[in-house]
């Protein structure tokens, strides 16, 4: 099995190296695609340092789903990783955990904060579906509608597609692993502000995704 993992980043230069630190030594890992979604600061040439990593840079800020779709068309392989840039405690063997029920005939992996920090494994535990962190076959990205537009909403829109095809996915513990908060990154005035727009972004998608299916759809999920 070769996968191409996506890392969406945006203004990540302190914290992308220890993503890719975690994911390069993968061995199913083949190619790892880095968008720079507008960065203005080094994103770019920290990541270009490492093994089996291409970088993509965009002129503009485009949304995490238009870098995700950015990558999506450079992409070479039918599994696929997508992974946040800003990971906290992301170790190779996190890798290896989400991408190996793909192995034994997942269509979709679902990765898990737990232990990590309290504020994150509390809100991947009352709304798995917006963690960042999952592999996943290609056909399911292709098959999400508007994967442009859904910004921050991406991982919700990628999610319900998931479901409404009947996916089997198996959810993964991330055991120790945790995000930097926007705060942390932004500052308290632009970190907040960040967020609301990043909850925002996912209400919009989840009732774009409603109004158009209806309902849920039928999935065959479990826990690992």
């Amino acid at each position: 099995m070769k996968v191409s993992v996506i890392i969406p980043a945006y203004n990540e230069a302190p914290r992308i190296g220890a993503v890719l630190d975690a994911v390069w030594p993968c061995e199913w890992v083949d190619e790892i695609l880095v968008v720079n979604d507008g960065s203005e600061d080094e994103t770019s040439a920290v990541a270009a340092q490492y093994p089996k990593v291409q970088v993509i840079d965009l002129a503009i800020n485009v949304g995490k789903g238009g870098a995700i779709a950015t990558g999506l068309d450079v992409a070479r392989h039918p599994i696929l990783l997508l992974l946040d840039a800003d990971l906290v405690g992301l170790e190779t063997r996190h890798v290896n955990a989400l991408l190996e029920p793909m192995t034994r005939g997942a269509d979709m992996t679902l990765g898990l904060f737990k232990k990590g920090k309290l504020w994150s494994d509390a809100a991947q535990a009352i709304t798995p579906s917006i963690s960042g962190q999952r592999a996943l076959k290609r056909e399911i990205l292709e098959a999400v509608p508007n994967l442009i537009a859904c910004r921050m909403g991406v991982e919700v829109a990628i999610h319900q597609t998931a479901k409404q095809r009947g996916a089997k996915i198996v959810r993964v513990d991330l055991d120790g692993v945790t995000h930097t908060p926007k705060e942390a990154k932004f500052g308290l005035v632009k970190g907040a502000t960040a967020r609301a727009r990043m909850y925002a972004e996912i209400g919009k998608t989840i009732v774009r995704s409603k109004m158009r299916n209806g309902n849920d759809g039928e999935t065959n999920e479990k826990e690992l």
